[in-house]
């Protein structure tokens, strides 16, 4: 592909993935994601080097993936909300591991099986790890079809880099959504960077083997360490997001994917009517990037967290200002979604101090 290109999300994943190198996709039908493996499956029945599997399950797939990330294939799956929730114990033993891999949430309301619409109520479990033991994951938001290309190349660039299974975090509506996207060339994969990590029955070396069952506590609490001091890195070098508009704000609307969107529709219209507001929208929702954040409280004097959801984000906010400014609150669960009218309302009132 040259130039730009009209194509839905799903399909720019599933494209950005290829380029970057994918060769291993495993998952199981899902709305509102179906068009991911779709676009993989008739991808890869063209390529010699590539391989799709529709597994019998959620957890099947995502073990499918480690056995792939693990012999040194750059791996993918792809699911919406309750698919990942089956997903969470493969990704913890990535974790622990050390193993790369990409996973794709395209979120729809839940909890429980709920319905097919767009909604971010995975936030926590994206964020904190999802699975159980002290892990984390990284977690990126695209918001635009452009990012989503940019950001599924970043994707396994991070995920190979830092030993580690890594998130791409959107929703049912951005997943369907048309826009025009630009692609980079794809990676040569003799040209990666070697990758210490793999098994591959030793070839003349000594044997090495990847697993995540330490049944000697001090062993299990270096792994522990190693994973720490990993996430600290991680979070030093990563953190990203865009600043709109704030350089005069009085006032700060906190929104991220699909809600930022909508928040900047918001934006614009009570900026026509006179109203210093901006927009702060994280692009890693791990590791937040806090400390830009924090830095805003120099010349603003409160926040608004806007999600489509029943406010999670909002905790890591209030977490970033440490109580310097007021934080409030503005979502709508269960995959309805706001317009742009609906959310300026809310800020107008927030800013005039109409709202507690």
């Amino acid at each position: 592909m040259s130039g730009k290109t009209l194509m839905r999300g799903t399909h720019v994943l599933g494209e950005a993935a290829i380029r970057a190198g994918c060769r291993a996709y495993f998952g199981y039908p899902i709305t509102p994601q179906n068009e991911l493996p779709e676009y993989m499956a008739s991808k890869f029945a063209k390529m010699d080097d590539a391989v799709f599997v529709q597994a019998e399950s959620e957890i099947a797939s995502i073990n499918m993936v480690i056995g792939a990330s693990a012999a040194g294939a750059r791996a993918m799956t792809s699911s919406s909300s309750p698919g990942i929730s089956l997903k969470q114990e493969g990704i913890s033993y990535l974790a622990a591991m050390e193993l790369p891999a990409v996973i794709v949430n395209m979120m729809r309301g839940g909890p429980g099986l709920g319905n097919i619409a767009p909604a971010q109520g995975d936030y926590f479990q994206a964020t904190r790890g999802g699975g159980h033991g002290d892990y984390r994951v990284i977690t990126l938001a695209p918001a635009y079809g452009q990012e989503i290309a940019d950001m599924g190349r970043r994707a396994f660039d991070l995920a190979d880099h830092y030993k580690t299974p890594v998130m791409i975090l959107g929703d049912g509506m951005m997943g369907q959504m048309m826009e025009p996207v630009e692609f980079p060339d794809p990676v040569d994969l003799a040209t990666l960077p070697r990758k210490e990590w793999i098994v591959n029955g030793s070839k003349g070396r000594a044997s090495r083997t990847i697993l995540s069952l330490w049944l000697d506590p001090p062993k299990e609490e270096e792994l522990n360490w190693r994973l720490a001091r990993k996430y600290e890195m991680i979070s030093e070098d990563i953190p990203d997001q865009e600043m709109y508009l704030t350089d005069d704000a009085e006032f700060i609307i906190v929104a991220y994917g699909t809600a930022a969107r909508i928040a900047k529709g918001a934006v614009h219209r009570v900026r026509e009517s006179g109203m210093k507001v901006g927009l702060y929208r994280p692009k890693t929702l791990w590791p937040y990037p806090s400390k830009a954040l924090k830095g805003l409280c120099e010349h603003v004097r409160e926040f608004l967290v806007f999600e489509m959801s029943m406010g999670q984000m909002v905790e890591d906010v209030r977490l970033a200002i440490e109580g310097q400014r007021k934080v409030s609150f503005y979502g709508r669960p269960g995959g309805v979604v706001s317009t742009p009218e609906e959310v300026a309302a809310i800020l107008s009132s927030a800013y005039n101090g109409k709202t507690n």
